[in-house]
């Protein structure tokens, strides 16, 4: 039950599991300050839009949905009741003071190296009913000050390693609202996982928006790679998986290779993208790898872990792409296998290089470009799935299905396998057969033992 005078608060969470693990961390301070979640947005007296990027017209996504929070805020004040309206995220670095310029009812706008300020700047704003810009990037005082033990509400937890991103592929606005690379040291993330471990934790889903480019502080001060990140990580009692997302394949050295050899609570599946199969439109997006080199390391990949699945993205109609760019991407494509992945038009990015290109490709020539792409990539995932039908499959279930007595789980390749049974399943790992094949999911019956 509620405390009285207890504060709620409303938060929508868009885009990556960085934004997803912001979230989660703004919710953990809000709760220590006296807040408390509500589903009812038109009850909050906090509204917290964490925005992203990435997407077509994301911020005038967010502006509309701007307009709608602003008539609530406006209806509860007619009842005596405030309202504060805060946009976190990247949309709130990358328009800072023009998302109050353009809607007032705004109160404070957060980028996401400031969330541990969350609390003091939203009592500042409802006590001066001034608009609050902060979109500083403060570096590790982010994770100092955010140092509360960290809860779980799924056997899977995000563990953010590194933040930011140096590469500046030209269709990309992380480096400008994430800023530089920046890696936590060791010593900070074992004793992090060891938190999440005791709080109910079976598997690590390391973070990054350059996760292999990590190089914290180790051992005697000196610096190391994501390799033996992951080696320490391992060493941990009770840590069953391990994964890292997301990857360039310029920072997928030797070692991190030989990590997928080496360490088996590392699982045998890597988001590694590559965006398009054309050298020439690589370079165009600054992406300092060919497709050559790109299906090289694939290869080296699964020398050492034979069994790998794969997942990458890809950017349909890029400025300037000629039919036989989008053919080279399809022969990549055929090449490489891919269990699942990601596909997307390109749409321009106010501030990043390519959105100023004269040659954009036109929307109808996108839309088959991609519907041929998708087409071959969800072939590619039902085969791979198909290849599980009559295997037995280790899966951590993570929470309760839909139906009564469901569950659902993951197996090691990150496939989705519902099952019934009694009891619960949450939170642990199970030997399933596998009995029926979706594109997208798995279904089977717990195996004999």
């Amino acid at each position: 039950m509620q405390r009285p005078n207890t504060k709620s608060y409303f938060l929508k969470t868009f885009g990556c599991q960085m934004n997803v693990y912001d979230s989660e961390r703004m919710t953990e301070a809000l709760a220590r300050d006296g807040y408390a979640a509500t589903d009812d947005i038109a009850s909050a007296d906090l509204v917290i839009l964490n925005t992203c990027h990435i997407r077509e017209k994301a911020a005038e996504k967010v502006y509309s949905d701007l307009g709608r929070i602003r008539d609530m805020k406006d209806a509860r004040k007619r009842d005596g009741k405030e309202t504060v309206i805060a946009v976190a995220g990247c949309v709130a670095q990358a328009e800072g003071r023009e998302i109050t310029t353009r809607q007032p009812a705004v109160d404070l706008v957060i980028g996401p190296q400031s969330y541990h300020r969350l609390p003091e700047l939203i009592e500042r704003t409802a006590n001066t009913r001034e608009h609050i810009v902060e979109t500083e990037f403060p570096g590790d005082e982010k994770f100092e000050r955010m140092k509360a033990p960290r809860r779980v509400s799924s056997p899977s937890a995000f563990l953010t390693v590194q933040e930011g991103c140096d590469k500046f592929c030209t269709f990309c606005v992380v480096p400008y609202t994430r800023g530089a690379e920046f890696s936590r040291s060791l010593a900070k993330l074992e004793a992090e996982a060891r938190e999440l471990i005791a709080a109910g934790a079976k598997e690590l889903v390391l973070l990054g928006q350059n996760v292999n480019a990590y190089h914290g502080e180790g051992p005697g001060g000196r610096t190391i790679g994501l390799a033996e990140l992951i080696r320490r990580l391992a060493d941990i009692e009770g840590i069953e998986r391990i994964r890292y997302t997301t990857s360039h394949p310029r920072d997928m050295d030797a070692d991190l290779i030989a990590a997928h050899t080496e360490v088996p609570q590392l699982m045998p599946f890597l988001h590694l993208p590559v965006q398009s199969g054309s050298d020439r439109m690589l370079t165009a997006m600054n992406r300092k790898h060919r497709a050559e080199e790109y299906l090289d390391l694939i290869g080296r990949l699964r020398s050492a872990r034979p069994d790998l699945a794969l997942s990458s993205d890809f950017i349909v109609g890029f400025p300037g792409e000629t039919d036989q760019d989008a053919e080279d991407t399809l022969s990549l494509i055929r090449a490489v296998g891919f269990a699942q992945a990601f596909s997307f038009k390109y749409s321009p990015r106010p501030g990043t290089p390519a959105s100023t290109h004269e040659d954009q490709v036109p929307e109808e020539v996108k839309s088959e470009r991609l519907q041929r792409l998708q087409a071959l990539l969800d072939d590619q995932q039902a085969d791979f799935n198909a290849q599980a039908l009559g295997t037995i499959v280790p899966v951590l279930f993570e929470r309760r299905g839909r139906q009564p007595g469901e569950f659902v789980g993951r197996t090691p390749y990150l496939q989705l396998v519902h099952v019934a049974a009694e009891g619960d399943l949450v939170g642990s790992t199970a030997n399933v057969a596998v009995t029926d094949v979706r594109r997208v999911s798995l279904s089977g019956v717990i195996a004999a033992a």
